[in-house]
């Protein structure tokens, strides 16, 4: 009966342990204030989560009585499919830079700020760094530049960085009111994800400075080497939807055939994902939901279109048509979809440049989850694709010839 008991608790723990990881992989900045409950069942197990990040994918992860960090570093700094997003328009270059600028403002702010305030010491730190010969302009003159600053906003609401004390974010975009903001000094202070100062950086390109900042130390032995392989391999297999074989380098290729095995083992134990291997990569799959971001299909004529436009390029694909296909041909295929689903889709599909709205959503979703790439010839599908199909519905109850 003690050794039954003790079985039903090491699956309990190894099931919380589990839903932990999924937990912080959605959401690698967690906080007390946003979600209690999440953040009680990851602090439960923050020993345990700090060793096996830092084991398997070197990722440093800080846990104290408000605020749980995942310092997720990305295996690479190439993929700009996944923008900050915190409503439907992805963030511009401006609206990343008046983010940079806004936090710096927050480090020197008090623990209460209006969005007003926050908006004239941007303005000022714009004016004094020079932005203007970066191209970065902004004088707070238009609607835009005032919905880009509440889009920051956004972002910094969703992050936990500011909380709403009181007032609206649109009243400022209309100019008739403002906002007030108590500051997280405790999320503010984990945000940034870096091996070292930015200003310690000499490097002149963006590339080269994201890499600065996040690189580990060189290795100096074997053992080293294949770890950084390992830590590599991992945040591939854990952050992205699917890893290519072919995107992989000679040794990650190498280290991959050699430890496929016992790497899909440890990985899929510790989180409850499932492997899903393929000749040309592998994804861990999520039957959850917990641990995905973006998902496919959804609902609404959003989540439609982009179904459909998926299963277009599948039968290409399948069809072994595997080169790009110009983006003006991708719209007229949503132009004649928006004719035939017109009925149930939303208003004003059909209307001049619907169409092209359409389809750079589904093209920006299907590039995010690795099932397509683009590219300046157009939109070449991936193999993963090919997982995609797309049935006509069929109402249950119902028989043949009812």
């Amino acid at each position: 009966m003690t050794d039954q008991l003790s079985d039903v608790l090491d699956v309990q723990l190894s099931d919380q342990r589990r839903r932990a990881v999924r937990l912080l992989l959605r959401q690698p900045l967690l906080t007390s204030r946003a979600d209690r409950q999440k953040f009680r069942e990851i602090r439960t197990h923050a020993g345990w989560l700090a060793e096996w990040f830092g084991r398997e994918a070197g990722w440093p992860v800080q846990i104290d009585h408000s605020v749980a960090r995942l310092r997720k570093i990305p295996a690479s700094h190439a993929d700009g499919s996944r923008p900050a997003q915190p409503g439907k328009q992805p963030f511009s270059r401006r609206r990343y830079v008046l983010a940079c600028l806004a936090l710096a403002t927050l480090e020197r702010a008090e623990s209460q700020v209006t969005l007003g305030w926050l908006v004239d010491r941007i303005v000022r730190l714009a004016r004094e760094d020079d932005l203007a010969a970066a191209g970065i302009t902004f004088a707070l003159q238009t609607r835009d530049e005032r919905s880009d600053l509440v889009a920051v906003a956004k972002l910094l609401l969703e992050v936990g960085v500011l909380a709403r004390v009181a007032g609206d974010e649109q009243a400022f975009v209309n100019e008739t009111g403002d906002a007030l903001y108590d500051v997280d000094r405790d999320v503010l202070s984990v945000l940034l994800i870096a091996r070292r100062g930015p200003s310690t950086v000499s490097a002149a390109t963006t590339a080269e400075r994201l890499a600065a900042l996040t690189q580990d130390t060189s290795p100096a032995t074997e053992d080293a080497r294949n770890r950084a392989i390992r830590h590599s391999l991992t945040r591939r297999l854990l952050d992205d939807p699917v890893v290519y074989y072919g995107d992989l380098s000679a040794e990650e290729r190498g280290y991959l055939d050699r430890q496929r095995g016992p790497l899909l083992k440890r990985l899929t134990e510790a989180t409850g994902l499932v492997a899903e291997a393929r000749g040309e990569g592998i994804a861990l799959l999520d039957p959850t939901g917990e641990a995905t971001d973006l998902g496919m299909p959804e609902e609404g004529t959003d989540g439609h279109a982009t179904l459909l436009l998926a299963d277009f390029l599948a039968q290409r694909l399948r069809a072994g048509q595997a080169g790009p296909v110009p983006v003006p041909s991708l719209v007229q295929h949503m132009a004649g979809l928006a004719e035939v689903h017109r009925g149930h889709w939303r208003k004003g599909v059909t209307e001049p440049g619907a169409d092209r709205a359409l389809t750079a959503q589904a093209v920006h979703r299907l590039t995010a989850l690795g099932l397509a790439q683009e590219t300046p010839e157009g939109v070449t599908p991936r193999p993963a694709l090919a997982r995609f199909g797309y049935g006509e519905p069929q109402l249950s109850g119902t028989s043949e010839g009812s």
